[in-house]
């Protein structure tokens, strides 16, 4: 295992620098302590699986959040087959890469609070069931996604697939509440598994379904999560065009699934409303 720290310098042969061939992982550390940890290793095994790219040592993991000290911070991981390979063609025996990096990190506490506007966008995610779920390192489709709005007024974007239906945010998932049933979108052909998601797919009562955008205008709360953020209540739904499509009052059937999920990462799980 070829090891880099932040530091260092990625060689220009690295196949996840030239080709995205490789996973990587945000984890919250609070002093210290890698909050859904196990979730987290869990899907690097599995994309390291998918991709056929050996594991680093789990002594070599485990030890990189005890680096952080007090307070919040996010450890990225960044694994790559390494070099090697000829064009597109991987080594038959790579030597993967692992480069880390650890930052203090500061929460949007006013986002859990009073909500976020979200808007749709127009890009479509291709179906790709082979890498459907993990955190691969080619994010372009996300990278175009994201320069579709520049109002710092809307906090995400939200993306359908090339059939239309439902699949997540930029760089965060996706839960509704409709009829009182709790929803999220099947991953089955593309999409990232977020940790978070999977904890509460663990604990909660909620069903994976295909469902298009009209979904959300039906449903009584909507929310938006991922690991590091906590989960963020949906007040306004923009279309495209930033027309305003759908609105929702934040209150106690938003703080009830927001309890749960910031139960997991230490963050506030009550609020005035």
């Amino acid at each position: 295992m070829t090891r880099a720290r932040p530091e260092h310098q990625v060689p220009l042969d690295d196949r996840g620098l030239a080709y995205g061939d490789g996973l990587f992982e945000t984890v919250l550390v609070r002093d210290g302590a890698a909050l859904l940890w196990g979730e987290h290793l869990a899907r690097l095994s599995r994309g390291s699986r998918a991709l056929g790219i050996p594991m680093p040592l789990a002594g070599e993991l485990e030890r990189l959040p005890l680096l952080a000290g007090p307070g919040l911070h996010v450890l990225k991981l960044v694994l790559t087959r390494g070099s090697g390979g000829r064009g597109y063609l991987p080594p038959s025996a790579p030597t993967p890469r692992l480069v880390w990096q650890l930052a203090p990190f500061h929460p949007q506490p006013q986002h859990w609070q009073a909500g976020v506007r979200v808007r749709h966008c127009r890009l479509r995610l291709a179906i790709q069931p082979a890498l459907a779920g993990i955190k691969h390192l080619n994010r372009l489709e996300n990278v175009l996604a994201r320069s579709e709005w520049s109002d710092p007024d809307v906090a995400e974007g939200l993306l359908c697939d090339g059939r239309g239906r439902l699949i997540e945010a930029t760089c965060m998932n996706l839960f509704w509440q409709r009829k009182g049933r709790l929803e999220t979108p099947r991953l089955e052909g593309c999409g990232v598994a977020g940790t978070l998601r999977e904890a509460l797919l663990e604990r909660l009562s909620m069903t994976e379904v295909e469902a298009g955008p009209e979904a959300l205008i039906e449903a009584e709360a909507v929310w938006l999560g991922n690991s590091v953020q906590g989960l963020w209540p949906l007040s306004q739904l923009d279309d495209a065009d930033g027309t305003p499509c759908k609105y929702w009052a934040v209150g106690d059937i938003h703080r009830a699934l927001q309890a749960e999920a910031h139960a997991l990462l230490g963050y506030p799980v009550s609020f005035e409303v």
